[in-house]
């Protein structure tokens, strides 16, 4: 047997370069797939239908530090809704037409709006005003102390399809719900947004805009998509994080002040943490969804949900996009810097947000 040799290898220059790269490409597939498996998990807890996640650009993942909830969460400074004390309808006897109950309407709920208590500060069917109710809402609009019971309203959504009437799509008019305390019953036609999310959503990785969302399925025009969940938060609050964040950091955050009044104290809904998948929605001047106010609570103007439709007919897979610049005054920041880029053109001002939309009509700036 000939003599065992010894090999002597030089370690001095291990590892080499290409060795350090493809353990931290290692390293890094086996963490990103960690994460993105998390990911996944938070999203099957969700209720509703399912929610995918996809990326075919790159090996990126989605923010580990982004937690799904399925509510607001109420920080300092916000005192949460006291279901109890919600005014429900049909409960006493009305001098304005029957009351609420279940069997109405084809057994839809709700069905005379002129004594439907959660309808008092809805849309107002205008056609069917006489002189009186007339004179009525106009002392109403100049600041006059008045109920607006027994006037004509207009319920959101058609009793056949829960999607949103003509009417309303038309106009940014605030949507109120039946509650928990009402005579109508879980089958009235006035709750859509509080029976949660129907349709199938994705959130994949686009091509210039970071992370976006998407329907599996056909959507119709006027048809509810989901709410924009967050953290509840104060004005104040609101502007520490902007200080702690910087100039350059993202935002996504929503202002409750469609019902603000001089001196009121508005809510702010930070979705940057905690939040829902409309959180991935990406901005366009051009959008195919629009937000709106829903409340269940009528006399409660600093808490309700803010609520996304499809303003019309959407096709499977098309990118959901709103407009984070909405002068129906809903909308305070929201939205990330996915839409940014990497840079701006010349002679912009620092602080200045290119637009990446790409519809036809681009305003060319996000902010400005």
């Amino acid at each position: 047997m000939e003599p065992m040799t010894r090999l002597r290898v030089d370690t001095s220059d291990f590892p080499t370069a290409s060795m350090r790269q493809r353990s931290m490409g290692s390293r890094y597939n086996v963490a990103a797939s960690k994460i993105r498996s998390q990911f996944t998990r938070s999203l099957q807890s969700l209720p509703g239908k399912a929610i995918r996640l996809v990326n075919t650009r790159d090996a990126s993942t989605p923010p580990l530090s982004f937690t799904f909830i399925d509510g607001y969460l109420y920080r300092e400074g916000v005192e949460p809704p006291d279901p109890s004390m919600m005014q429900g309808c049909g409960l006493v006897p009305s001098r304005f037409g029957p009351t609420c109950k279940p069997n109405m309407g084809a057994n839809c709920g709700c069905e005379y709006t002129r004594s439907c208590e959660c309808l008092e500060y809805a849309r107002i069917n205008d056609a069917r005003l006489d002189v009186h109710e007339r004179q009525m809402l106009r002392d109403y609009e100049d600041g006059a102390m008045i109920s607006l019971m027994g006037l004509p309203k207009r319920f959101p959504y058609s009793a056949k399809s829960g999607l949103l009437v003509s009417s309303y799509l038309g106009h940014r008019w605030p949507i109120y719900e039946c509650n928990d305390n009402c005579a109508c019953g879980p089958g009235c036609k006035s709750r859509v947004v509080q029976k949660g999310r129907t349709v199938g959503l994705e959130i994949f990785k686009t091509k210039h805009r970071g992370w976006g969302l998407r329907a599996t399925e056909n959507l119709r025009q006027g048809q509810f998509i989901d709410t924009y969940r967050g953290e509840v938060i104060t004005r104040d609050e609101a502007d520490r994080r902007a200080v702690r964040g910087g100039k350059s950091k993202d935002s996504y955050l929503f202002s409750l002040d469609k019902f603000m009044r001089e001196g009121d104290h508005r809510y702010e809904i930070d979705g940057e943490f905690y939040g829902g998948p409309t959180r991935f929605i990406n901005h366009s001047c051009e959008p195919n969804c629009v937000v709106y106010v829903v409340s269940r609570d009528k006399n409660n103007t600093f808490l309700y949900e803010i609520a996304f439709f499809a303003l019309r007919d959407i096709a499977a897979g098309e990118e959901l996009t709103f407009d984070y610049r909405d002068d129906d005054g809903t909308t305070d920041e929201a939205g990330s810097a996915n839409e940014t880029g990497e840079g701006s053109e010349s002679g912009a001002e620092e602080d200045s947000i290119p637009c990446l939309c790409g519809a036809k009509n681009c305003r060319k700036w996000l902010w400005k």
